[in-house]
């Protein structure tokens, strides 16, 4: 049997997979007193922030360490 060589395939000008990858959105930024919402805990207040790591949260019922970025917290 023949082994067949491997073959560079080039783009096609109108194909939908020649889409590049879309630049996701730049990370929230926290800083202490700002008002969020979170799906599980509901509305809070920021009291301490880690850059780039985490945020801890105060709401009412206790103070929550949420590592960001998170789909379940919101600035508002």
């Amino acid at each position: 049997m023949r082994r067949t060589k491997a073959v560079v395939r080039r783009p096609l000008p109108g194909s939908p997979f020649n889409k590049f990858a879309v630049t996701p959105p730049p990370l929230e930024q926290f800083v202490v007193e700002d008002r969020v919402t979170h799906d599980k805990y509901g509305l809070g207040s920021v009291v301490g922030v880690e850059e780039d790591v985490a945020v801890l949260v105060d709401f009412g019922s206790g103070t929550h360490r949420i590592p960001v970025p998170s789909s379940k917290l919101f600035k508002l």
